[in-house]
């Protein structure tokens, strides 16, 4: 959480912790899970705005992947509820996590601020011709490498 909530002015970023709802009879009761925003005072999660708790929720599910890794994510419209600073840093910190190849994450993204820092697009659109779906690719990478080039080559 900490990483996915450091902010200019709070180094620190935000504060995420698990607690037990009756520590007494724990295989009884659930599992609290409380995060605090930097710069804000503490408050139930249900008090959080939208995009708060979803950037809370990626954390703990990243949080969980370190514990148990899986080799990719699925993850649909999760950035529907948060703002461009939040969704740049999500995709970014998405982007740092599959730089080495050992995870991939599939995110299907309505927002240009997502889909600008990745490493390429499918799209699927309607066929009226075939009466079917298809697909069009887009290596963004591959895209990018090819536009240095070519600035180079101008000068």
């Amino acid at each position: 959480y900490k990483d996915l909530t450091l902010v200019e002015g709070v180094p620190l970023g935000g504060t995420a912790y698990l607690s037990l709802e009756d520590p007494s009879e724990p295989f009884l009761h659930g599992i609290k899970y409380t995060a605090m925003p930097p710069a804000k005072r503490f408050r139930d999660m249900d008090q959080l705005s939208g995009g708060e708790r979803t950037v809370a929720a990626l954390a703990l599910l990243f949080a969980i992947h370190d514990f148990h890794p899986s080799p990719f994510f699925v993850m649909d419209e999760v950035d529907a509820a948060l703002d461009n600073v939040n969704v740049t840093r999500v995709a970014e910190y998405i982007r740092e996590r599959s730089e080495d190849g050992q995870l991939q994450f599939v995110v299907i993204s309505l927002k240009d601020t997502f889909y600008a820092k990745a490493q390429g697009l499918v799209g699927i659109f309607r066929d009226r011709r075939v009466e079917s779906s298809r697909t069009v690719t887009l290596d963004l990478d591959r895209l990018d490498m090819n536009d240095g080039a070519d600035a180079s080559d101008d000068e």
